[in-house]
């Protein structure tokens, strides 16, 4: 039964709302115009709750669904988007900076209420219309007293404390969401809906454009058993990852599957198998507010990103209020949600992921106009992402926990659609014990080295020495995990987590696309393993490229270390994705496995470094943790960093890379791109054909 009182405060908000557009007269003209425009915004996400309440999904037609869903988003389409609110240019502009920055986070956050309406959340969609309120009287006030406009401070007081006060509630769905099955609203849609009927794709409130229903036509176009093949690739996956690092899965009762618009077929099937295993499907919406933690990056169920330009500019609005108390009220309301969900915390077996790839790289227009982190702040960001990371390892244990991802292709990759996406399937399912063998000859061969020497070709100035564990056992220790079709789906690399002292030199990639964004000339010098300098060559800015790498690659932090060092042995991926020319729009999991590859942050065993690991030829896994990880033992927050970006040199890129033994010799595994290490002259057949 929905709340009365939530119901009666909806009620006055609506009513209020409608008189705005009235009395923008009394107001200033530029601030007029912003508070109508937003008001008629938030009466048209009304509109659309009364007509989900109402039963109109049911019965609208497909025509008249695609219509009213671009009518929510068409204001922050691209074409559009100069002369939005939410654009913090425009706001700016408008409106005057400190005014612009705040009221376009306040429009910004009011387009969350698309998400609310059609989960029939009336109080998030009351919290919400209330600030936009409290915030439209206190320039109506001022207007009517003759003041002109507020004091600045009153208005960020008022976001302040929304965002503050709200904490508690906010994370008490946001935690629910992660773990509780019974709030099984996308469950039952993919579950219950007539995937035939691609009407039901406008039930979830995400931006549907036609990729969207044309991947959900091509997925209906397909025999029961294709669909079946690729569910159970990325479901035994999961099961796996469970098996081989020896953690016990029946002691889980929950799984995260984290998909996205038009691959209802396949993740229902999952859902069954996942059923079979005795793991209930918890299925969440990516957060479509800055409190539930928006991002560009989304994780979650998503539909098509409406514009990236947007995210982009709205991803760290929360500067506005970023304060130590603040970050210490939104990790006591976290703790607490955690507290008060952690008999179904404590039983989730951890994320399964599918992702879509196809989008060409974004490559983001840098604005002054943006909100962004100052030092202290960015200081703060750093210290709450690594006590959340620490809160949420005490009550989902990441030695009982696992993950697994798998990604498929959308049809914005191109008019070769579906030959890439069965190339794809087929990349999914190759042999593993073809490249478990493999990989072991490079493995064997590594053991043996002191570090390894990484030298890029042409226009790659990569010279890099990592520097390996000295194994005690040799007979019985491995420094190197041999990776096949478990979590990482699709198989081919052999990773490790190397020394830090030692590991010196720089990494340079020409070209990188990670995360949706592009990079051209990606620079990162390494001194006894921590990054010592960055930069790329996106902006003409010195200063720009350094914050934007800061920001994506850097997570914020000073310096990182390097958690992480791979060979990629899928020539197979790689030849394909040259064929069709798709590299930049691969995501990290095919990538970086198409060369040698490096991660800045955790390592791979974060949290699990004292879990005993064995790859398929009995040997331990010895090389688990590094200088900074170790750290744990005495101070956790200094151990994990709570972020993991791995960078691939591909092969084209690559003159040379040899494992060099202590006494100097040196056993070259790649020349010139190609693998010269005896047992592995397989993986140059797909550069042949």
């Amino acid at each position: 039964m929905r709340d009365e009182m939530v119901m009666e405060r909806l009620a006055l908000c609506r009513d209020r709302l409608a008189q705005i557009p009235q009395e923008g007269g009394e107001l200033e003209p530029s601030f007029g115009g912003y508070f109508g425009q937003t008001a008629r915004m938030a009466a048209l996400f009304l509109a659309e709750y009364d007509f989900v309440a109402q039963g109109g999904l049911e019965t609208a037609s497909l025509e008249e669904l695609g219509e009213r869903n671009l009518r929510l988003y068409e204001a922050i389409l691209p074409e559009n988007y100069a002369f939005s609110y939410a654009n913090p240019c425009y706001a700016v502009d408008r409106l005057g900076r400190q005014f612009g920055q705040m009221l376009s986070f306040l429009h910004a956050e009011l387009r969350s209420l698309i998400a609310s309406a059609y989960e029939q959340d009336e109080e998030s969609i009351a919290i919400r219309l209330e600030l936009f309120l409290e915030t439209y009287h206190a320039f109506y006030a001022a207007a009517r007293e003759g003041e002109g406009l507020p004091p600045v401070t009153e208005i960020r007081d008022i976001l302040y404390w929304f965002a503050s006060d709200y904490s508690e509630i906010f994370y008490e769905k946001k935690v629910r969401e992660l773990f509780d099955w019974k709030q099984d609203c996308f469950r039952r849609i993919i579950m219950e809906s007539d995937l035939s009927d691609l009407r039901y794709l406008y039930r979830f409130g995400e931006y549907v454009t036609e990729n969207d229903l044309r991947m959900a036509r091509y997925l209906n176009s397909l025999p029961e058993e294709r669909i079946a093949l690729m569910a159970a690739t990325y479901t035994e996956g999961y099961r796996k990852g469970f098996e081989v690092t020896g953690k016990d899965i029946r002691k889980k009762r929950s799984v995260n599957i984290r998909s996205f618009l038009g691959f209802e077929r396949v993740v229902r099937r999952a859902v069954e198998n996942f059923d079979a295993l005795g793991l209930h499907s918890v299925i969440y919406r990516a957060p479509a507010s800055f409190l539930e933690g928006r991002k560009l990056e989304k994780i979650g169920y998503f539909g098509t990103i409406a514009n990236k330009q947007f995210e982009y500019d709205h991803e760290y609005d929360q500067a506005l209020f970023y304060d130590k108390k603040y970050v210490n009220h939104r990790l006591e309301s976290y703790q607490n949600a955690l507290e008060d969900m952690k008999e179904l915390a404590g039983v989730h077996a951890g994320p399964a992921i599918i992702e879509r790839f196809g989008e060409a790289p974004f490559v983001p227009e840098s604005k002054e106009e943006n909100l962004c982190f100052d030092d202290a702040s960015r200081k703060l960001s750093v210290e709450y992402q690594s006590r959340a990371g620490e809160l949420m390892n005490a009550y989902v244990k990441g030695e009982e926990r696992s993950f697994t991802i798998i990604a498929f292709p959308g049809p914005e990759i191109g008019e070769q659609f579906e030959e890439i996406f069965d190339g794809v399937v087929r990349i999914n399912t190759l042999d593993y014990k073809l490249y478990q063998k493999i990989q072991q000859k490079l493995i064997d061969a590594l053991d043996q080295a002191d570090f390894v020497w990484v030298k890029g070709k042409g226009g790659n100035q990569t010279d890099l020495r990592v520097a390996l564990h000295r194994l005690k056992d040799p007979a019985g220790e491995t420094n190197f995990e041999n990776c096949v079709a478990d979590v990482n789906i699709p198989l081919g690399e052999v990773f490790t987590s190397p020394l830090l002292a030692g590991t010196c030199g720089k990494l340079h990639v020409m070209n990188a696309c990670m995360n949706g964004l592009k990079y051209t000339d990606l620079e990162m010098d390494f001194k006894d393993g921590m990054v010592e300098n960055y930069t790329c060559r996106n902006f003409a800015s010195e200063e720009e490229n350094r914050k934007f790498v800061r920001e994506n690659v850097m997570a914020h932090h000073e310096t990182l270390p390097m958690g992480e060092f791979a060979i990629g042995t899928n020539t197979t991926a790689y030849v394909f994705a040259r064929q069709y020319g798709i590299e930049e729009k691969l995501p990290f999991l095919i990538t970086e496995k198409m060369g040698p590859h490096f991660a800045v942050g955790d390592t791979c065993y974060s949290y699990e470094e004292d879990l005993e690991t064995f790859n398929p030829d009995g040997k331990r896994l010895a090389a688990k943790e590094n200088e900074v990880s170790a750290l744990r033992r005495e101070d956790v927050r200094k151990a994990y960093l709570n972020c993991h970006m791995d960078i691939t040199i591909p092969y084209d890129e690559l003159g040379e890379l040899c494992a060099v033994a202590a006494d100097g010799s040196r056993r070259t595994l790649i020349r010139d791109g190609r693998f010269v290490l005896e047992g592995c002259e397989e993986l140059n057949r797909a550069f042949e054909g």
